[in-house]
């Protein structure tokens, strides 16, 4: 592995420049695919995983190069688009243990190529069960190992064909000492008691279903708490679903389309004319001038809509669970109450394990037990509670009895207040 000589000081992180068995070249046919396949069968031990997407410049989450390494095989670059089916290399590995980096951001597009592990160690997860306060690939490497990663090339267009060496090469060192990074991980985990609580995480991960598509996604984009009419969220609903049309179509970033600045404005303005349109900035780009009458029909369709056409302006269907928890102690005091001195016994428990909050215990279960508390509140209602809502064993082992003391002692002061 080469690292370079340009080292400030004792105890600076050296960086990695080269991969130690040099660049591989791109996987880019069956015939060897094929070859990568046997090799990784025969390497050994745990496979480091990685997936390049092109976020903010193609539609969708697609991967467009994958990155592997296994002792005994090297490194693998391969790419998706040329080889899309990539069952063959899941076979190979069915077995062993996956290495990814925050698993959940990469298992959905690797999935759609048709690698599904079937165990896995997530190294941004076991960084967050340990305590380290910043936990990117880069940042553990660097305190965990010593080395330094160049992250340049995170947010680049992956897309692009061929790929620049220099994009190879980080995508390469991004796995380079993955499989290190895990085993010192490892060693910290079990240093702190942590494994199990780890491998029910890391199956939890897996086991994940896929995120359910939001009834009114057009209501996500980005300044839409400046349109106050339900007009105007008409304007944003309409020009929203032609640019999501049109970019699907084009396979691009919608953003890359329309900017969302250039949608709330024209919800705010109601342009009527090309005129009116094109002095909204984002209107007057290259990809936006091509659908100047979409945009102008969308903008019209609003318009015209009868009131009963018009989209709610509290913000569409009402979620389940609890109100927002800013509202409690206007709605249900007792209940905030509740939530106030359930919160600080998490706090306490997690700041103990040396580990986030939100890592111990989804705040979401927290907010549902403290709104609606089981009858009789006792450790073991808490405890079926906190099952119901997805907490894994070893969460409920370490909260379910603080958080039952925690609301009945709540309820106690109340009454004793009132």
């Amino acid at each position: 592995m080469s690292t370079g000589s340009e080292v400030s000081g004792p105890g600076a992180p050296v960086p990695l420049l080269e991969p130690r068995d040099g660049l591989p070249p791109v996987v880019e046919t069956d015939a060897v695919l094929a070859e990568v396949i046997v090799r990784l069968a025969e390497g050994h031990g745990p496979v480091a995983v990685d997936a390049e997407r092109a976020s903010g410049y193609r539609y969708g989450q697609r991967a467009y190069l994958v990155q592997l390494r296994r002792a005994g095989a090297g490194t693998m670059l391969i790419d998706p688009i040329a080889c899309p089916v990539l069952t063959g290399v899941d076979a190979a590995l069915q077995d062993v243990e996956a290495i990814l980096h925050a698993a959940s951001q990469d298992l959905p597009c690797l999935a759609e190529v048709g690698l599904r592990p079937r165990q896995l160690f997530d190294t941004e997860l076991a960084g967050r069960l340990l305590g380290y306060p910043r936990v990117a690939l880069g940042t553990l490497v660097e305190e965990v190992l010593g080395f330094h990663l160049e992250k340049g090339h995170s947010a680049a267009d992956w897309s692009v064909r061929p790929l620049r060496e220099e994009m190879l090469r980080y995508a390469a060192l991004d796995v380079e000492v993955l499989i290190e990074l895990r085993d010192a991980l490892a060693a910290e985990l079990a240093d702190q008691g942590k494994t199990e609580w780890a491998r029910q995480e890391f199956a939890a991960v897996l086991a994940a279903k896929p995120a359910t598509a939001r009834p009114d996604p057009w209501r996500r984009t980005s300044g839409i708490h400046r349109v106050q009419s339900r007009r105007g969220l008409a304007v944003v609903r309409e020009l929203w679903t032609v640019r999501d049309r049109i970019a699907q179509a084009a396979d691009l970033s919608p953003r890359r389309v329309l900017p969302d600045s250039a949608i709330i404005e024209a919800a705010r303005s109601f342009p009527t004319n090309y005129q009116q349109l094109s002095r909204i900035g984002g209107f007057a780009g290259r990809q936006a001038r091509r659908h100047e009458k979409e945009w102008l029909a969308a903008v019209t369709k609003a318009r015209s809509s009868a009131d009963s056409e018009l989209p709610d302006a509290t913000g569409g269907p009402v979620p389940s669970g609890p109100p927002p928890a800013h509202r409690w102690a206007e709605r249900d005091p007792a209940a905030a109450a509740r939530l106030s001195a359930a919160r600080a016994t998490v706090a306490a428990i997690a700041e103990a394990n040396r580990m986030p909050v939100e890592n111990l215990l989804a705040p979401d279960a927290l907010r549902r037990l403290s709104w609606d508390p089981p009858q009789p509140c006792d450790d073991e209602n808490v405890a079926l509670a906190l099952a119901g809502y997805g907490a894994r064993p070893w969460q409920i082992q370490l909260t379910a009895e603080p958080i039952a003391s925690a609301l009945h002692g709540a309820q106690a002061d109340r009454a004793d207040t009132l």
